[in-house]
């Protein structure tokens, strides 16, 4: 094969580290613990510490390309454990600890671990699982301070190691999805995919990041590989604030005392933030971008934000694009877009970065235009886009290498993509669709509504017809009246829900979202009293 004239650089994840300690050493990161520590580190510690934990897994017999887990919250020597291990040549596997026992036993053993790193919050998890995970061997606390603790083994070593190195397409961490339906399945990072990934998430398009942000990322570690940010804040020598509890005080008081100027997180985590601040009367003072993703945001919550002076960025990804698919940034002509405008714009998924290709099927497979009404399923490829799950028989992706999202979105003339609903959880009315998010968001936006689902029920005319499930604020009494009136004012009149029903709370999967599953299971044989 010929080569060109330039250097051949195999792009390995801990170029980033050793970017981060070599131009950006005394940059800090900052860890709230859940026995509410506070310890200090920084780019050029986690460096070190990192080299001393490879030494140690090579000691224990860990071979590049074994799988190395963590079953742990935000804090710096999880961070520690990525770069360790992926230094060593293994392969880093974040387990969800909000995950059904029957799936932690099975992503491990599937994976074959042979490490696990862990919180002590999680030992009643490790005592009951320990019999059940066949292939580990090393346990280790991550916060236990004793002779068998994690920082105990770091101290035993003196860090004199260097890089394992191997082909830029070798894995570097491996990520289960946190499906409702089967097995999770294990979807592969490589250090090429990573890296890439990395550089389009600092661009100002995505996250915006430079060694003057302080991020405070809400997303756990454990969730899509933290959204990547991980591995872009050590590419921008960003300092990182990490909290291993997501109370709403303890998040705010971290950021002003931080000075946090970037923040990432799924809307609830916004909704607790709101109560708190409603509660105190305290505010982040130096925020100055917000991520949400994981789910839909509703459009009240972005407006409260940006009324703040915060931009908001919505994103759309999943753990099979690693995961940013699309990012929202204001346009040229934004500042002469109205108040509204704004909003609708923010309120939708964003556009697609360089490195993202997108496109909408309908029902025939015909491809969709871009014409911010033709819906359908969406399809995404390119480098950082699953291509075979972990142990799969045969590809995930068709011919062209489409990988199909399972989520039903428009694309618009400009670029921008907009989910409208997830496959399974679209209400077919009369032949026509019901978009549950847009719906569920518009009910958040009510005052007194603390959250809200969407679903369909049998309908013997239309097939299926939304019922609407709610959780009132503390406090509120608002009426299934006033919620109708409300979202006739931003929904059409066929999309209002035949009937409206307070429940006490509403079941989350692992990630936080609406367990819609759970949702159409117990409400399966409800029968709506215009049926009757």
């Amino acid at each position: 094969m010929t080569l060109g004239a330039m250097q051949d650089f195999e792009l390995r994840v801990m170029r980033l580290l050793d970017h981060a300690a070599r131009e950006h050493g005394s940059r800090e990161l900052v860890s709230y613990w859940a026995d509410g520590r506070e310890t200090r580190t920084d780019w050029a510690g986690t460096h070190r510490d990192a080299r001393k934990l490879a030494q140690r897994l090579v000691k224990w017999g860990v071979k590049p390309g074994d799988r190395v887990a963590t079953l742990a919250m935000n804090h710096h020597h999880h961070l520690t454990a990525w770069y360790g291990a992926i230094g060593m040549g293994g392969v880093v596997h974040t387990i969800n600890p909000r995950l059904f026992d029957e799936q932690l036993v099975y992503i491990a053993n599937h994976a074959e671990d042979r490490v696990l790193f862990y919180d002590k919050q999680f030992q009643p998890i490790v005592d009951r699982l320990k019999s059940q995970w066949t292939s580990i061997e090393q346990y280790v606390t991550f916060d236990d301070l004793g002779p068998d603790g994690f920082q105990a083994l770091l101290d035993a070593e003196d860090g004199d190691y260097a890089w394992h190195e191997g082909p830029e397409r070798d894995p570097c961490m491996i990520c289960y999805t946190s499906g409702t339906t089967g097995n999770p399945k294990g979807v592969q990072y490589e250090h090429r995919s990573t890296v890439i990934h990395a550089m389009a998430e600092v661009a100002p398009w995505v996250f915006n990041l430079s060694s003057r942000a302080v991020v405070l990322p809400v997303v756990p570690l454990f969730h899509a590989a933290a959204w990547g940010l991980p591995f872009a804040c050590a590419m921008a020598g960003a300092k990182i604030v990490y909290s291993a509890t997501n109370e709403a005080s303890v998040i705010c008081r971290l950021m002003n005392q931080e000075g946090v100027t970037h923040s990432a997180g799924v809307p609830t985590v916004w909704l607790a933030m709101f109560q708190h601040m409603d509660a105190t009367g305290e505010v982040p003072e130096h925020l100055q971008q917000v991520t949400i993703g994981g789910s839909a945001a509703p459009r009240a919550m972005i407006e409260r934000i940006m009324g703040m002076g915060v931009v908001v960025k919505h994103l759309w990804g999943m753990t099979e694009t690693s995961p940013i698919g699309t990012a929202g940034t204001p346009p040229p002509h934004w500042e002469q877009l109205s108040k509204d405008a704004q909003l609708d714009l923010v309120s939708k998924q964003g556009q697609i970065p360089f490195g993202i290709e997108l496109r909408v099927l309908d029902d025939d497979d015909n491809v969709q235009p871009r014409d911010g009404t033709s819906s359908g399923r969406l399809q995404v490829r390119g480098p950082w886009v699953v291509k075979r799950y972990f142990k799969a028989e045969k590809d995930a992706v068709d011919a062209d290498q489409w990988f199909d999202t399972g989520d039903v979105a428009v694309l618009h003339p400009d670029g921008t993509m907009q989910i409208t609903d997830r496959a399974k959880d679209v209400i077919k009315s009369g032949g026509e669709w019901i978009s549950s998010v847009d719906l569920e968001n518009a009910a958040v936006g009510c005052p007194g509504v603390h959250e809200a689902a969407a679903i369909g029920v049998y309908h013997p005319k239309w097939d299926e017809r939304p019922i609407l499930l709610i959780v009132r604020k503390p406090g509120s009494d608002v009426t299934p009246q006033e919620i109708t009136a409300h979202l006739a004012k931003h929904v059409a009149k066929w999309w209002l829900p035949d009937e409206i029903l307070f429940v006490d709370d509403l079941p989350h999967t692992a990630t936080g979202k609406i367990l819609k599953t759970e949702l159409r299971t117990r409400y399966k044989d409800y029968k709506l009293v215009s049926a009757a």
